[in-house]
């Protein structure tokens, strides 16, 4: 049975990939601080036809990223995939570059950057054991910049700096290492309209789709693909599921 690791998955885009990789009939653990919503989606898992388990995490300490990755171990069945999926609390906080404290920035650095770090070298053996996957969820901001997101597009464009890098180092130990640019419905994307009124008009007037995608059944099974065997030759890659939005790969 395949075994995945979630960050942030108590709710949002996290909680839809989780639900699709319940779909598949995989063991799915829920990482996040939010020790009761992590509960629930691992409930919700187990009811969708996997079996969920929930396990607190904050990506940005390393003593709790390495408990966490301990604890799956300790289960005995492996870790298959890893999706880093955390982001920072601000990243629906839009404002001007000169408006953003250095303490906001750092925050933001802390579990988009220094989160993916720390879980790719606590999970690194029991990928390597797998020969398993680790997906990061990213951004098109990382690609475009992003109008008022100055600090939200510098670490997604870091993030993918460091897939290329660790595609590359763990290849040959057969590890795929890819990263997802979504733009899906979410709680995030409501506080982002909210805090930056002009950005839904933006954002819906660049969608060929014209909608946003919805986490678990758009988002969620493109995450499963580069999770599964069937991306077993994808790695390094940047994987648009935007509708189109995005014209730059």
């Amino acid at each position: 049975m395949t075994v995945v690791l979630i960050t942030g998955a108590s709710g949002g885009i996290g909680r839809g990939v989780a639900l699709a990789c319940a779909e598949a009939g995989w063991t799915v653990w829920i990482a996040a601080r939010r020790s009761a919503e992590a509960r629930a989606v691992a409930d919700e898992v187990t009811a969708a036809g996997g079996t969920g388990h929930a396990v607190g995490c904050d990506v940005g300490d390393e003593a709790s990223v390495a408990a966490a990755i301990a604890r799956v171990a300790e289960d005995g069945r492996g870790l298959d995939g890893l999706v880093h999926n955390a982001t920072s609390g601000l990243s629906s906080r839009s404002g001007s570059m000169l408006d953003i404290s250095v303490d906001d920035l750092e925050d933001h650095v802390r579990v988009s950057v220094r989160g993916c770090y720390l879980l790719a070298r606590a999970a690194a053996p029991l990928l390597e054991a797998s020969q398993g996957s680790f997906v990061v969820m990213t951004s098109e901001a990382g690609f475009e910049g992003k109008r008022l997101l100055a600090a939200y597009a510098t670490v997604k464009a870091s993030q993918r700096g460091l897939v290329r890098v660790l595609a590359r180092e763990w290849g040959p130990a057969g590890v795929r290492v890819n990263a997802v640019a979504p733009l899906g419905d979410s709680p995030a994307m409501a506080k982002a309209f909210v805090s930056d009124p002009a950005m839904q008009e933006r954002v819906m007037g660049r969608i060929p789709l014209d909608r946003l995608g919805d986490p678990i059944t758009d988002i969620g099974p493109a995450v499963r693909f580069l999770l599964s065997d069937d991306a077993r030759y994808v790695t390094g890659q940047t994987l648009m599921i935007d509708g189109g939005s995005c014209s730059i790969s």
